[in-house]
């Protein structure tokens, strides 16, 4: 009986064959949807100050579209003076990879992106927490949050991602993700 367990052993595929044949049949059932997946960064916002929502592919193959981020700046405007500025790309990046490691199927909702110098400082003088040199002023910034998770989710998740600064306002509902130096309040 040995003798024959170890003939049926001898003709068994190895452990690495067999991670190999599921590799290939995960590549043959997903391959379209994973290699597209893989060049291409996608964002959904809601802008909960307009009810404006958007959902675009801003990267793919490693260039960002100038239509998407033109489509993005404009939704992350500074409402209160309708004033668009670019966003940086790497706060895209940022926010992007934020959406995915939590894994919501859920825009990420956006509370302020950029502000006008005029409205940071307005801001500045009735609210606590605003910075004189804020990275909202440069579109470098963004204050969020996602539905169906809870904000301390959303800020140990941004915390992890080291993409820049990172600020939790649960009082106010949201968290500031911004791409200057690491750091966290």
């Amino acid at each position: 009986m040995r003798l024959a367990r170890r003939e049926s052993l001898a003709h068994a595929p190895s452990r690495r064959t067999v991670l190999r044949w599921g590799a290939l049949t995960g590549a043959a059932v997903l391959g379209p949807r994973a290699a597209l997946a893989a060049r291409c960064r996608s964002l959904s916002l809601y802008a909960v100050n307009t009810s404006e929502r958007l959902r675009v592919d801003y990267c793919v193959d490693g260039r960002y579209q100038p239509d998407a981020l033109a489509a993005i700046a404009r939704l992350m405007r500074d409402h209160r003076a309708d004033a668009v500025h670019a966003i940086d790309p790497k706060l895209l990046d940022a926010i992007a990879a934020l959406g995915r490691t939590l894994g919501t199927a859920e825009p990420l909702h956006v509370v302020s992106g950029y502000r006008t110098p005029q409205t940071n400082e307005q801001k500045r003088r009735h609210e606590r927490g605003v910075a004189v040199a804020s990275y909202h002023v440069s579109g470098k910034a963004v204050d969020l949050f996602v539905p169906g998770r809870q904000l301390a989710s959303v800020r140990r998740v941004a915390l992890a991602l080291r993409a820049g600064g990172v600020g939790y306002y649960p009082r106010s509902g949201f968290v500031h993700v911004d791409t200057g130096p690491v750091r966290s309040w």
